[in-house]
């Protein structure tokens, strides 16, 4: 098989060109018949990013390719810059002071790394207590076992509590009062992700879990648009296994949102629904510390410069 790329010779079932990153299909997977509808979905053709134009290998009729691979530039090409910035990650915090300064640089590399960009709409229902109700009613009960108890006489138990606060205390916590019992209320929390997976199996230890690329700066992948000497690495897992995988991490992201804005969760329940994916190649700085045996790894982002994740920390 050989790249539509640049022409370059590779295993018949390699999914990416190792010499230019380019996607690889068979012949029939890119000239595939158009849906007379034109709707967007299967009646698309998947084309090489320097393809002009195609034709139907059953009629000759000209057909429109579609692009289904895009890149972010690399903005942060200085390793001075990507350092400063590691410098306020890592130094966080009284407990992380100097934390640089005090560990060795092992590795400083910059790749360009292929993520499935998967559109993920997440609709989530929550069914929690209202805190602010609750409180409340708190207030109130402590506020009349205070009066209650003040009418009390002078009948105390051993510790010098009113028996009759005391006694109506329990009562009302035994209704559900100030334990719990607060009113309960219905909350809908619905987003939309265009959620990254990291499209390699030897980097999936780096895979974002609440991180958002700026795709609204990204073109045509194009790798002549690279620095000469940047690394592209190739892709190798499939986009059925990012969907599920978007899906399930978009799940657990939204019910760590949830249990961070809502404490007294009764019930939640989430969807998630998959539609539009394609593949997006990321310039990204890898960077390892050695801090007294301890391995520090983050991974930047080169277009933003933003830190994705990191580990170790």
């Amino acid at each position: 098989m050989y790249c539509l790329k640049c022409g370059s010779q590779l295993p018949d079932d390699a999914a990416f060109c190792s010499k230019c990153g380019a996607r690889t299909t068979t012949t029939s997977e890119i000239l595939q018949p158009q849906s007379n509808s034109g709707s967007v979905g299967a009646g698309q053709i998947l084309a090489p990013s320097n393809a002009q134009s195609l034709k139907c290998p059953s009629c000759g009729a000209p057909i429109a390719p579609r692009f289904g691979e895009t890149m972010l530039p690399l903005t942060i090409q200085s390793a001075n810059e990507i350092s400063n910035r590691v410098k306020s990650m890592m130094d966080r915090g009284m407990l992380h002071r100097h934390l640089q300064e005090s560990s060795t640089l092992e590795e400083m590399t910059l790749s360009v790394v292929p993520y499935w960009l998967v559109n993920v709409s997440a609709r989530t229902s929550i069914v929690a207590t209202d805190m602010v109700a609750e409180g409340a009613t708190v207030a109130t009960t402590a506020a009349l076992i205070g009066v209650m108890a003040g009418l009390g006489g002078g009948r105390r138990g051993g510790f010098g509590a009113p028996l009759l606060g005391g006694a109506m205390l329990g009562s009302m916590m035994g209704s559900g009062i100030g334990a719990g019992g607060g009113q309960k209320k219905a909350i809908q929390m619905d987003q939309n992700y265009n959620f990254p997976i990291i499209a390699l199996k030897a980097l999936t230890q780096y895979q974002p879990h609440d991180y958002q690329f700026a795709i609204q700066g990204r073109t045509l992948f194009d790798i002549s648009q690279y620095p000469k000497g940047i690394k592209v690495l190739n892709g190798d897992i499939s986009e059925d296994a990012a969907k599920y995988q978007a899906k399930t991490l978009v799940d657990q992201l939204q019910s760590k949102k949830a249990h961070a804005q809502y404490h007294m969760i009764q019930q939640i329940t989430s969807q998630e629904d998959v539609s539009d994916t394609e593949l997006l190649h990321v310039p990204i700085w890898f960077v390892r510390y050695d801090h007294s045996g301890n391995k520090i790894v983050l991974v930047v982002d080169g277009n933003s410069g933003n830190v994705i994740n990191s580990l170790g920390l």
